[in-house]
């Protein structure tokens, strides 16, 4: 494989970033997929490109090279994440390049999928096409955190969503919340339901909230003139019930997307809609007279689903829980111009906390306004 410390051209870089735009475009369609786009150049000029839109269909080099035709014979083609090298569900890309008659490529980054891996280039350069890798290689990773750190580590990218006041409340007392931020804020949360492969909550946040947790076409804004109604899938809707109290006739269920249910021990003690499956998953170590279910138990077993981007939206409980285990890696926070008072419930519980030296450090990333509240972006 060839160094990447190659040499990159102005127009390289141009080429490339419109390959990084058009993989962003199935930003909200491609799970459990990576989102990859590509261009294919000739004589200082685009002739093609494509964008990986769904899993089970063309993949970015595919539709790029359908729209090229012969025209591909002689091309370079920038790629964005490495062509693949195997026999999925479908063939591999770098089997297409070659065949088309491709004569360069360049790729932003190498595929962490031990099945690729550095093996789709190799294939490449076998067939006599130079190959190069490393351009805009950061801003590759950044459009699929959860691909990338599965094949990594067997464990999904985690972000935490949450919404307090100004004063760190996310409820009163008495445990009413509707609504602290604004409408402009919940629009938002669509989004970051529309992304991810699965969204995790606990039995209290729907008992308490009648919650369905469930992408909103009506409140996707914007994103409704960039998307059909039907590429917009719906999340994994993933309830930690280990005390079974939940039943089918909450809202939860009548939406019929696929809800997993996940317990320390299957109990068939109702009728469950054909979409709900229940897992069976252990307690975390050490047992306490109040056992949980193992968080990272958890996030392995969704991983190994090929859910690769999970949304946290629960209680300050689960919310702490997970985070005070390090199993998140980012921070989505809504906050209301709104002060709730010292009785409100806490942003996140975390009682093994006691010392000032164990808090959470984060890295701000992103702060901006969503209608009149504050959305601060921030990863551990």
């Amino acid at each position: 494989m060839t160094n990447k410390m190659s040499t990159f051209s102005p127009a390289d870089y141009h080429f490339m970033q419109r390959a990084i735009a058009l993989a962003k475009q199935g930003h909200y369609t491609t799970s459990p997929n990576p989102r990859v786009g590509c261009v294919l150049v000739k004589n200082g000029e685009i002739i093609a490109e494509g964008f990986h839109q769904k899993a089970g269909e063309g993949h970015a080099e595919v539709n790029a090279l359908k729209m090229a035709g012969k025209d591909a014979q002689g091309a370079t083609a920038y790629v964005t994440l490495e062509p693949c090298s195997h026999y999925g569900r479908t063939p591999p890309c770098a089997e297409g390049l070659i065949n088309a008659g491709v004569k360069n490529v360049i790729v932003a980054m190498v595929d962490p999928n031990p099945k690729v891996a550095g093996n789709g280039l190799q294939k490449l350069e076998q067939a006599g096409i130079s190959t190069r890798h490393g351009l805009l290689e950061q801003s590759a990773e950044k459009l699929n955190p959860g691909f990338i750190k599965q094949m990594t580590t067997g464990l999904p990218y985690v972000r935490c969503k949450l919404a307090a006041s100004l004063d760190g409340k996310t409820a009163m007392k008495n445990g009413e919340s509707k609504w602290i931020t604004s409408p402009e804020a919940r629009q938002d949360v669509q989004r970051l339901r529309a992304q991810s492969c699965a969204i995790i909550s606990g039995a209290d946040s729907i008992l308490m909230d009648e919650a369905k947790m469930t992408v909103r076409w009506s409140e996707l804004g914007e994103l409704k003139n960039s998307y059909k109604k039907e590429l917009i899938r719906q999340p994994v809707r993933v309830i930690i019930d280990s005390k079974n109290r939940l039943t089918p006739i909450l809202a939860l269920f009548n939406e019929p997307s696929p809800i997993i249910l996940i317990r320390n021990a299957i109990e068939n003690i109702h009728q469950w809609p054909h979409f709900v499956e229940q897992v069976a998953l252990p307690f975390a170590e050490p047992a306490t007279n109040n056992p949980q279910i193992d968080l990272s138990a958890l996030l392995r077993y969704l991983a190994k689903q090929g859910l690769n981007d999970v949304l946290i939206e629960s209680g300050f409980r689960l919310a702490g829980a997970f985070i005070e285990q390090n199993l998140v890696d980012e921070l989505i926070l809504y906050q209301a111009p709104k002060l709730l008072g010292a009785a409100g419930k806490s942003l996140a519980d975390m009682p093994s906390l006691t010392h000032l030296k164990q808090a959470k450090e984060l890295q701000i990333s992103d702060v901006r306004m969503i209608g009149r509240d504050m959305r601060i972006t921030a990863q551990f």
